[in-house]
C-alpha cells in the first residue's frame, strides 16, 4: 500500500511540474519564508500603534537624554565641588598684614590666607578666590563624629547644611535612575520607560532646587549667628552649575512625558489644515 501511494504522489508531482504548476512543496517553502521574513521585518521595525519606538522617535530620545547627562554631570561637578558660597571678611578682621577669605560647599570648607599688600589699596574687603595665597581645606566633622565648625566666630548650621547634602544625594540618585530607564527603552524598543524616566528626572530637578533653597537658608542662619562680625558673602560657581543642572533635567524630563504620549501634541493643538479648502 505504502509503495503504490509513493508512486502515485511521485507521478502527481511530475505532472504538475510538467505542467507548469507550481509544486506542493515549492508553495509550503516559500509560505514559510514569506511567514518567517515578515516576522523578522515587524521585529526589526516598531509599529506606531504599539509600545514600540519608531526611528524619529529614538532619535528625539536620544537627543533629550544628551541634555539629561549634560545636566547629571553638571550636578556631579556641583555636588563635588566646594565653591557654594564664598564669605569675605573686612582687610582688617586679623591685622594688617594678612587677610583671610573662606568658602564652604556641602562637604568641605577651605580658607585662604592673602597678604594686604598684594591687593589693592582702596579695596576695603578681602580679595577674591583667583588671588594667589595659603590655601587649608578640612571636610565637616559633623558627618562622622557631630562636630561643628567655627568660621569667623560663626558656626553654620548643620541640620540645614545635612538637609541640603542629602537632597542632592537624592536628586543626584533620581538622575541616574532615570538615565537607566531610558538606556532601556532605546535598548528594549518599548515606551514604557520613557514616563518613569521622565518622573524621575522632574522629580530630581525639583528636588535640587529644594536643595539651593535649604542651603541659601543655612547660609543665612550662618550670618546671623553672630552680627558683630560683618561679612560679605556671595554664592559662587557650583551654585551655578547645580541651578542650570536642575533646569536641564526637568526639561529633559518633560520632554520624555511629551516623547511617551500616545499622540503627537504639536499635531493635537496645531490640526492641518484642509488642502481642498
Amino acid at each position: 500500500m505504502w509503495s503504490t501511494f509513493i508512486v502515485q504522489d511521485e507521478e502527481v508531482r511530475t505532472a504538475n511540474a510538467s505542467g507548469g504548476v507550481l509544486q506542493p512543496s515549492s508553495a509550503l517553502d516559500g509560505f514559510l519564508a514569506s511567514r518567517g521574513g515578515g516576522r523578522k521585518r515587524r521585529h526589526r521595525t516598531h509599529p506606531k500603534s504599539g509600545d514600540g519606538i519608531s526611528e524619529s522617535q529614538e532619535g528625539k530620545i536620544k537627543l533629550t537624554l544628551f541634555l539629561a547627562v549634560t545636566g547629571i554631570l553638571l550636578t556631579v561637578l556641583g555636588v563635588g565641588t566646594e565653591f557654594w558660597v564664598e564669605l569675605r571678611p573686612s582687610k582688617s578682621f586679623y591685622n594688617n598684614q594678612t587677610c583671610l577669605v573662606a568658602h564652604y560647599g556641602l562637604w568641605k570648607c577651605c580658607t585662604k590666607t592673602f597678604w594686604v599688600s598684594d591687593m589693592d589699596s582702596k579695596q576695603k574687603i578681602c580679595g577674591t578666590l583667583h588671588l594667589q595665597g595659603e590655601s587649608n581645606c578640612t571636610f565637616f566633622k559633623f558627618y562622622t563624629t557631630g562636630e561643628n565648625i567655627v568660621l569667623f566666630q560663626k558656626t553654620p548650621e548643620k541640620n540645614l547644611t545635612v538637609a541640603s547634602a542629602m537632597l542632592a544625594i537624592i536628586s543626584l540618585f533620581l538622575m541616574v535612575m532615570g538615565a537607566i530607564c531610558i538606556i532601556m527603552a532605546v535598548s528594549k524598543g518599548v515606551q514604557f520607560f520613557l514616563k518613569p524616566a521622565a518622573v524621575c528626572f522632574i522629580l530630581s530637578g525639583v528636588l535640587i532646587f529644594i536643595c539651593l533653597t535649604v542651603f541659601h537658608q543655612s547660609v543665612l542662619s550662618f550670618l546671623a549667628s553672630d552680627q558683630t562680625i560683618p561679612l560679605h558673602h556671595e554664592m559662587s560657581w557650583s551654585v551655578t552649575c547645580v541651578g542650570c543642572a536642575g533646569a536641564l533635567v526637568v526639561v529633559a524630563g518633560v520632554l520624555f512625558l511629551v516623547l511617551a504620549l500616545p499622540y503627537s501634541p504639536w499635531k493635537k493643538c496645531l490640526p492641518k489644515k484642509n488642502s481642498d479648502i
